[in-house]
């Protein structure tokens, strides 16, 4: 039953990803506070002919493939990624589960599993506006970062350890401090300060600077593995730009889930 509850919630969570980044870019590309582009106010509608949507068109994959992927209204076809990250979204919300590698009997475990959950949207809502548009908006990191930092001090104070407080201030440090460095020195030509900003947010979902570092080296080597055969097929250039923010969150969502485990199995070489 957890199961299939958090599948569920994965795909309407899928389904206002969708919403979010579509909404987002729409406010960004025509510099427009319209109420019908806002997250919260705003109505869904068809990205074609404008018609709002009603329920029955909203409910997440099945409306999809019960319309044979056309706006009920106008017809044209609806991309294949509402679909698609519906799914995935259900798919990490069961994996954030079935692996997480803390135990859920504790409360404090318990609201960094939710805030986890929690911040999933708007991770892959950045993923998707970073890897179309080459872009990590304000409106989505700064609000989870703030999001995430109630419920981390509300966690500190569940679990009566104020110590966690400079952990989760050196985690952050790691996430966001040497983008923040190589943004300075190179005045952004290195990278660029969206990705200083999802550094410091991402440090502080990990938690702890040892799962930070994890993160760095994990994204680092998905950079590496595209970069390098991408260039030696010359489809990007050594002065190419490619968006870093895709590595950085999958390798959050890696390290996060698998960190633990797998520092302890490379501690456990050195005999710590």
């Amino acid at each position: 039953m957890i199961y299939f509850l958090l599948a569920l919630l994965g795909l309407c969570a899928g389904s206002f990803v969708n919403a979010w980044v579509w909404r987002t870019h729409k406010q960004f590309s025509t510099k427009s506070k319209l109420k019908k582009y806002s997250i919260t106010k705003g109505r869904s509608v068809c990205v074609h002919c404008g018609r709002q949507l009603k329920w029955i068109d909203l409910i997440p994959v099945l409306s999809w493939l019960s319309l044979k992927g056309k706006c009920r209204y106008c017809h044209k076809a609806i991309s294949k990624q509402y679909p698609f990250v519906e799914i995935i979204v259900a798919i990490i919300f069961v994996i954030s589960y079935t692996f997480w590698p803390h135990n859920l009997t504790s409360p404090s475990n318990q609201l960094f599993f939710a805030t986890w959950l929690i911040s999933i949207p708007a991770l892959v809502s950045l993923f998707i506006y970073d890897l179309k548009w080459m872009l990590l908006p304000n409106k989505i990191v700064l609000p989870t970062f703030l999001m995430v930092s109630i419920l981390s001090l509300i966690g500190v104070i569940i679990a009566k350890d104020f110590g966690i407080i400079l952990q989760l201030l050196t985690a952050v440090a790691v996430g966001g401090g040497i983008f923040y460095i190589l943004f300075r020195l190179s005045n952004g030509k290195w990278i660029g300060g969206g990705d200083v900003k999802l550094g410091f947010l991402l440090g502080l979902l990990c938690g702890t600077p040892f799962v930070s570092m994890l993160m760095l080296f994990i994204a680092s080597l998905l950079g590496c593995f595209y970069a390098l055969p991408s260039l030696l097929a010359k489809k990007i250039k050594y002065n190419s730009k490619i968006p870093f923010g895709p590595f950085l969150i999958s390798a959050t969502a890696v390290a996060i889930i698998w960190g633990p485990p797998i520092i302890n199995w490379y501690t456990s070489l050195f005999g710590y």
